[in-house]
């Protein structure tokens, strides 16, 4: 067993709550079965944080992320705080703490469970055994670049300005993580750009050859990003690993998550650099949004969230025998035919989000 850990949630908003409810009685059977020795933290971000402070995100709770060895959180947001001021809003404490934790790479897992195949819109010959990861750089890009805004010109109509920038250093450090990635997976690596329209993904596709030279047994291919959309939807088999910007990649992952069937079963992690002594700053968090419209009914699927501190487990403290085990208990539970709504079958047994977190509970007492 680890030395203790301190790890921090920020349960979020909607149904932020339920999920990280699931995970602290996973956590805390690890602890009993003696997997894992963690000690918790909890914060407020997002909707919740702006209830309590007045602010999506305080100084207080990044110190206390970044005194951490890890963060899980869940989603942010709500039609609650529509009417906040555009810099108030839940979203920008998301990205803040992206920014501030360092967290450039974002890695999104879009797998298909043979149980959930016939779950997907697309046939279950198409997306059967389906494994892609996704790289998103995640502090760069259109979201991040100045100048921005909105302004009002001189004859009276408005203009509203965004920047897509990219530097050489950010390019390579994310190329890397997905070269390293492809490396331990199929040596297949696609970056995706836009390169016969924007010159600043001209660059992105040079620097991604750069660093290819490092890694010649990673067969490297380019896609532009409309062409890349429909390939996902078409055959996404083909990929292995996929590298792209901040705004592609936000959208390409959203797209390769509902392939599996559901956005409630995927999780993502999201790293920062490694300082000299191998730590890194991390954050896990489900794909899925804070769905404010049935939170508080025990109704939200946890697996993403529980998934999620698989993953957690496997890159920020090297478990891999404890994040086998909690991803096994998913897949038996899967096996074993319950299902919350979002991907119930005919002849499966339909539970709430508690109890598909006792599910997940038996059947890691089984292993």
């Amino acid at each position: 067993m680890t030395a203790k850990k301190k790890v921090m949630l920020l349960p979020g908003d909607g149904i932020g709550q339920e999920v990280m409810a699931q995970v602290v009685r996973i956590i805390e059977w690890m602890e009993g079965a003696g997997l894992i020795s963690f000690d918790l933290t909890t914060g407020l971000i997002g909707g919740a944080s702006i209830d309590a402070y007045g602010e999506p995100l305080t100084d207080a709770t990044v110190a206390n992320c970044l005194d951490c060895d890890a963060v899980l959180m869940g989603a942010v947001g709500g039609p609650k705080w529509d009417d906040v001021p555009f810099d108030k809003k839940p979203e920008r404490g998301l990205l803040r703490i992206r920014k501030d934790m360092g967290l450039f790479a974002n890695l999104r897992p879009a797998i298909v469970f043979e149980e959930l195949a016939d779950a997907s819109t697309l046939k279950r010959d198409v997306v059967a055994g389906l494994d892609i990861m996704i790289v998103r750089e995640l502090t760069g890009g259109i979201y991040f670049g100045q100048p921005r805004g909105i302004e009002t010109l001189p004859n009276g109509d408005r203009k509203g300005v965004n920047t897509l920038t990219y530097t050489t250093p950010e390019i390579q450090r994310i190329a890397k993580v997905a070269f390293d990635l492809a490396m331990k997976r199929g040596k297949k690596l696609t970056s995706v750009d836009k390169a016969n329209v924007l010159e600043c993904t001209i660059l992105w596709r040079e620097e991604v050859e750069t660093v290819a030279k490092s890694y010649p047994d990673v067969a490297l291919s380019h896609l532009y990003v409309d062409n890349a959309s429909m390939q996902l939807v078409r055959n996404p088999k083909q990929f292995d690993v996929i590298v792209t910007n901040n705004m592609f990649g936000d959208i390409l992952s959203d797209c390769a998550a509902m392939l599996t069937g559901s956005l409630g079963m995927l999780p993502s992690a999201s790293l920062g650099a490694a300082d000299e002594n191998g730590k890194r700053n991390a954050l896990y968090e489900p794909v899925h949004g804070s769905a404010p419209d049935i939170a508080g009914q025990n109704l939200a699927n946890p697996l993403a969230m529980i998934l999620s501190l698989a993953m957690m487990l496997r890159y920020s403290f090297d478990l891999d025998d404890a994040a086998d085990r909690l991803e096994n208990a998913v897949k038996a539970t899967l096996a074993d035919g319950v299902r919350t709504g979002d991907i119930m079958q005919d002849g499966c047994t339909k539970v709430g989000t508690s109890g598909m977190g006792d599910a997940v509970l038996r059947n890691l007492a089984k292993a």
